[in-house]
């Protein structure tokens, strides 16, 4: 394995979990998400990627959406903010990365 297939296992290990503490923040719409993860790189996803994880999280009731009108003229943009029960799924997630940092630092030796 090269370093850039672990950047990318890494990647698809975590990009669930960034989207969520994002859209907790604040509602989002799929290209503003697109472009938050683009300022990481280790983060950076094509829409092929984003849009698919975003339709599941709202099918496993994580997410819920709204079409919001722009003023630019623009057509509406499908916003995603989280539900109760993806807070809950967020909490339980923050946990257990937790941990791992933990874990991870302990074997470090930090």
């Amino acid at each position: 394995m090269n370093i850039e297939e672990w950047k990318s296992q890494i990647k698809r290990g975590t990009l669930e979990y960034s989207i969520l503490l994002m859209i907790d923040k604040r509602a989002y719409y799929g290209y503003e998400i697109i472009s938050e993860l683009e300022r990481h790189p280790i983060l950076a996803a094509k829409e092929s990627t984003i849009y698919p994880l975003l339709r599941r999280l709202l099918g496993e009731g994580f997410l819920s959406s709204f079409w919001q009108e722009t003023t630019q003229g623009l057509p509406p943009r499908k916003y995603y903010s989280i539900t109760d029960k993806g807070r809950e799924y967020l909490n339980a997630m923050t946990v257990q990365w937790n941990s791992l940092l933990t874990a991870i630092e302990e074997i470090k030796g930090e």
